[in-house]
């Protein structure tokens, strides 16, 4: 099987990769280099664990029934014991938390704002996520203008912390809009992890697509759904070991446990 890698896009025939949208994204992304820890100005952030944007595929693929999958399993998980206890366990006992829906490279909406989230509170928060609306337009699949929002909304955060992730799921490749490696190695080069949880039911080797185009950053990782019904057990392992505090030097070593 041969290794999915995202061809590059001829600039000079693709405009979109240089439309004033585009040009913005990567200018606010490059303007935080250097600064992974402090996105925002450090007065009155309060700091938490980790700062995790679940970014949710709403594109013309997922129909109502699947959308709620998402958001149900979402939801659920959060009231996970084991989930809850991880959250309470990291050295401030709380995590920052939004969920981003997205789909066409000029579709992407911030559903859920920055909450804070504890062990106390989890159940209550995933309650809110399971009864979150589907906002955004349908549209076409860009993965990577979900990332370059997401990467403008950890730079309006509140909150300060040592780890931010972006949590994409998806049930198809980046096929709009700017080029997806390319907005993982900015995402990455500001300090910031992508994760990915590809759902095969239409692509058995999406897997494969989000390990080499998709995941980056100290601690990425790929956890895949075979469908939307195993989003649920997906999910929950994703979010459980995203959340689980892990100091940030064991995650930059590439002989430790959690090195991927």
């Amino acid at each position: 099987m041969g290794i999915a890698i995202e061809p590059p896009l001829n600039t000079a025939s693709n405009p979109v990769m240089l439309s004033p949208t585009r040009r913005t994204f990567l200018a606010s992304a490059l303007a935080g280099a250097g600064s992974a820890l402090l996105p925002r100005s450090a007065m009155a952030l309060q700091v938490v664990d980790l700062q995790l944007i679940l970014a949710i595929d709403c594109s013309y693929s997922v129909d109502q029934r699947e959308y709620n999958l998402q958001v149900g399993a979402i939801g659920d998980a959060l009231g996970q014991p084991e989930i809850r206890q991880a959250i309470g366990e990291g050295p401030s006992g709380s995590i920052a938390l939004s969920l981003v829906q997205w789909s066409s490279e000029y579709s992407q909406i911030m559903a859920l704002p920055w909450t804070l989230v504890t062990e106390g509170n989890a159940a209550a928060v995933g309650q809110r996520i399971s009864k979150l609306p589907r906002m955004t337009a349908d549209g076409a699949t860009s993965m990577a203008a979900a990332v370059y929002t997401s990467m403008d909304y950890f730079n309006q955060s509140a909150y300060q912390s040592a780890r931010r992730t972006i949590d994409i799921s998806a049930d198809g490749r980046n096929n709009n809009g700017p080029y997806m490696p390319q907005a993982r190695d900015v995402a990455t080069a500001n300090g910031i992890t992508i994760n990915g949880l590809p759902i095969l039911l239409e692509d058995p080797t999406l897997d494969y697509y989000f390990k080499h185009n998709v995941v980056g950053g100290p601690g990425s990782f790929v956890e895949k759904a075979i469908d939307y019904e195993d989003f649920r057990r997906a999910i929950r392992r994703k979010l459980l070991r995203e959340i689980q505090f892990v100091p940030v030097a064991l995650l930059d070593d590439p002989n430790g446990h959690y090195f991927r």
